[in-house]
């Protein structure tokens, strides 16, 4: 597969760089990344969460965070948008604290959450009104229907949600996130409630987006296909108490085709496998904790 075109970022990895074939490239150490997790360390209540969580994401790099259900990707996500903070270790966003940089972040959940009594136009200039104390009206729409034009809802504007199907939703809660000008936009399996060939256009559509505006994305998922086919970099997390497991970039042109490329075949038969023995070693442990 030939390298993507796409200039590397100050403090970015080189995705055209290989080890261990065209895979595995590290995570970056730079100062310059977006975000930095330095032996992260988390507890809630008696159940160890983090356990010295290592990684990073380069300016404008798009990142997945893979791993098994309730392993602390979406506890991650909150870290970085400083809603938790965490016992041990270090995180940074933009070399400062989380807590200082929430004007840089915008989140995508898994429901669209959009308010049922406005329009999508609406819905998009309500993200504008929370953020901002001061952008007149005017600006706040325009810039409202800019972006539901560039994520294919032009002719949508006025339609409330009920009247949109659930990826059309999501377009609006996508075009939202960016209304705030986020210089990072962190989304929380925003397809899994999707059927699907939309998931599947979605997932297109998302990547045309982050060519066209350049924001860094970290992006959950626990589905091994959406990773490989959405990253520059995955990081591959174990069950709680979380660590990563590995760290593995894919240098190939987009959009990919997995069932078309054997390298992408067997990396993501080498991620399967270490995904079922990291839920295997919990559940063992779990059993081990109850005798």
């Amino acid at each position: 597969m030939a390298a993507e075109g796409r200039s590397t970022p100050a403090g970015a990895i080189d995705r055209s760089c290989a080890i261990e074939g065209k895979y595995g490239v590290p995570a970056p150490g730079h100062a310059l990344n977006a975000i930095n997790f330095r032996d992260v360390r988390l507890a809630l209540g008696d159940a160890t969460i983090l356990d010295g969580l290592d990684f990073a994401v380069a300016e404008g790099e798009f990142l997945c965070l893979l791993g098994p259900s309730g392993c602390g990707k979406s506890t991650s996500l909150r870290i970085i948008g400083g809603l938790i903070g965490v016992d041990h270790g270090e995180v940074t966003v933009d070399g400062g604290a989380p807590s200082s940089r929430w004007r840089d972040i915008a989140f995508v959940f898994q429901s669209p959450r959009l308010v049922p009594w406005r329009t999508a136009l609406g819905n998009v200039v309500l993200g504008m009104e929370l953020r901002f104390d001061s952008l007149p009206r005017a600006v706040m729409e325009s810039r409202a229907r800019a972006l539901l034009e560039l994520v294919g809802l032009a002719a949508d504007v006025d339609k409330y949600p009920r009247m949109l199907s659930g990826g059309e939703r999501q377009r609006v809660a996508i075009a939202r996130a960016l209304a705030v000008e986020p210089r990072i936009v962190l989304m929380d399996e925003p397809f899994s409630a999707l059927d699907p060939n939309t998931r599947r256009r979605m997932r297109e559509e998302l990547i045309e987006l982050w060519k066209r505006t350049a924001k860094t994305i970290v992006f959950v998922t626990h589905d091994v296909d959406e990773a490989l086919t959405l990253a520059d970099r995955i990081v591959l997390l174990s069950a709680k108490p979380t660590r990563v497991l590995e760290t593995v970039a894919i240098a190939g042109t987009r959009p990919r085709r997995i069932e078309g490329d054997d390298e992408l075949r067997q990396l993501r038969h080498r991620l399967h496998a270490r995904f079922q023995a990291s839920a295997s070693s919990e559940t063992h442990e779990q059993g081990e904790d109850h005798r």
